[in-house]
């Protein structure tokens, strides 16, 4: 019964718009579903960092301190305004796909280390998530239930949970590509996109706990 609502939960927070949804987007309309699903594990892989450090205390450690909590806080908000910016940048100038993709007779070829890398830093860099998977996992631990083991058990579960959700949603993007992928859509894509990625990291910065 536990297990259940915490999927029916973790259904309606993959859904709920964020950064993550923000950055595999961007990913997936620039270079393709490989890029879109890179920047995916590298999000899922921060998710699952912070919900073993939820299971074993490490993350209580992060919500006890004020400084380390702003100090991420603040790099956090950097790297979405800097990724922002970079967007606006490449719409203006309708520059050609960067972060390792590439053209090849037609096809996009994507490097998956830069997707990754963005999908992991801007997860690993947001403190709302150590915070929220604090809030969030110990809710579905049973009565009587060993804590860090079911902790564990339910930020894998979190994970592919999200792995199933975006998936979903960038095989819908890509299906959709013969219209996104035309330069006008795609320019105005990154407009929006940029934009999205610095309100987020503009509130991030002025957020408090």
């Amino acid at each position: 019964m536990y297990l259940l609502a915490f999927v029916g939960a973790c259904v309606l927070v993959a859904m709920a718009p964020g950064v993550s949804t923000a950055i595999i987007l961007r990913q997936t309309l620039r270079a393709g579903r490989g890029s879109g699903m890179a920047a995916t594990l590298g999000n899922e892989t921060g998710i699952l960092l912070w919900g073993l450090a939820a299971a074993f205390g490490l993350s209580a450690l992060l919500v006890a301190s004020q400084l380390a909590y702003d100090v991420m806080r603040v790099v956090g908000a950097v790297v979405l305004v800097v990724m922002g910016a970079q967007a606006l940048w490449q719409a203006r100038k309708g520059a050609p796909l960067t972060n390792g993709a590439a053209e090849v007779e037609g096809a996009v070829v994507p490097g998956l280390r830069g997707p990754y890398l963005a999908g992991l830093g801007t997860c690993l860099a947001n403190p709302k998530a150590a915070v929220f998977a604090m809030s969030f996992l110990p809710q579905f631990v049973a009565p009587g239930q060993n804590v860090p083991v079911t902790l564990a058990t339910l930020a894998v579960v979190w994970v592919l949970v999200d792995l199933a959700w975006y998936g979903l949603l960038i095989w819908t993007v890509a299906r959709a590509k013969a219209v996104l992928g035309r330069p006008a859509v795609r320019r105005r894509l990154e407009q929006i996109s940029g934009v999205v990625l610095i309100g987020l990291g503009v509130r991030l910065a002025a957020e408090s706990r």
